[in-house]
């Protein structure tokens, strides 16, 4: 095959094309992966959208995606014997690294200034192949159900969003109840949260929330989330909070319902720039402690993955809503769009 199908971003403007494209040829320190699962993340969503933070960061045209699982088919005149081979069954981190810079040096990967990031930056892996450094290719048991292990890449966000503060014996609170926002809830469950509350305006994400672990959920464009979000933790206020919406009102409701002394966790992405933020009042005087989230940690995050994952900690099965063949990608985000929706997953090559 010399040619193959590929999702792309080809003019600067809202909405993606099905064309063909060249299958990638890898390099020295490449391996080649032949597809078999890859799934909608939110920053493919800003991507379609062509938002704010799209225009100023992609430049088509571009093959998009970064959360996959498939099967390495060709691999590099420099992959070592010890590095993944022919036949291993992988996923991605998306995040491609220098290696050399301050941040890298001090185990600091993840916030590499040099990063490039798979369906971004680089072509990625809505397509039936995908070419990636062999350093960024996971080994997966072959046992993994593929649909799951192409979820790895996003269920890394919720693992290093909810491992960046102890939650251990505290109340949190979860706003935003997207794929990685639902994956956060058994995480911190499997992390030794008390309670955990979830706030969206998705009534079919909401339902989502309380399925994988959520003690409350409440929707927030139709419910005093304040007055019965702090019912739920005895008006103590919460000790966590879990932001993963990126919307601004969601933000400061969250700081707001955190108590003195609370932390943090930052992970979703603003389509624009937050405006008449009182830092005073819901920061600085509260004592709170921010921690801003980007991708994993790199290679901390994956262990931790995989010990939850195999050791039946955490489910992502139930976050998994809708399957759709590559050819029905339109449709497949779309659904996405509408939040009538969990995480989503497609198929080349059907």
């Amino acid at each position: 095959m010399t040619t193959m199908q590929a999702v792309t971003k080809q003019q600067p403007r809202p909405g993606f094309e099905l064309i063909q494209v060249p299958v990638p040829t890898p390099g020295p320190r490449e391996v080649l992966i032949k597809v078999i699962a890859t799934s909608i993340c939110g920053t493919d969503v800003h991507i379609y959208k062509w938002d704010h933070w799209s225009q100023g960061r992609i430049k088509p045209p571009l093959i998009i995606g970064h959360e996959f699982a498939g099967e390495i088919v060709a691999v590099g005149a420099q992959v070592r014997p010890d590095e993944p081979q022919v036949g291993d069954f992988v996923s991605a981190e998306s995040h491609i690294v220098c290696g050399v810079c301050t941040q890298c040096k001090l185990g600091q990967a993840h916030i590499c200034p040099n990063t490039r990031i798979l369906g971004v930056d680089t072509h990625g892996c809505y397509a039936e192949y995908i070419a990636i450094p062999v350093e960024n290719a996971w080994k997966n048991p072959k046992t993994m159900p593929a649909r799951v292990a192409s979820l790895q890449e996003n269920f890394g966000n919720a693992v290093h969003t909810v491992a960046a503060v102890d939650v251990r014996a505290k109340t949190v609170l979860v706003t935003g109840c997207g794929p990685a926002g639902l994956m956060s809830i058994p995480v911190a469950r499997a992390f030794g949260a008390e309670t955990v509350v979830a706030t969206d305006i998705s009534p079919y994400r909401l339902a989502l929330a309380r399925k994988v672990g959520a003690d409350l959920a409440l929707n927030a464009a139709a419910e005093d989330v304040v007055r019965l979000a702090q019912d739920a933790v005895r008006g103590k206020g919460f000790d966590v909070l879990i932001e993963m919406s990126g919307a601004p009102k969601a933000l400061v409701q969250g700081l707001s319902l955190l108590k003195p002394g609370g932390s943090a966790s930052l992970l979703g992405l603003s389509s624009n720039p937050l405006n008449d933020f009182d830092l005073n009042n819901l920061v600085i005087m509260k004592g709170i402690t921010i921690h801003g989230i980007a991708g994993r940690r790199l290679w901390e995050t994956w262990y931790q993955m995989r010990a939850l994952i195999s050791s039946g900690a955490v489910d992502l099965t139930p976050i998994i809503t809708h399957e759709f063949p590559l050819s029905r990608w339109q449709e497949a985000l779309e659904t996405m769009v509408s939040g009538n929706s969990g995480k989503i997953v497609m198929y080349p090559g059907e």
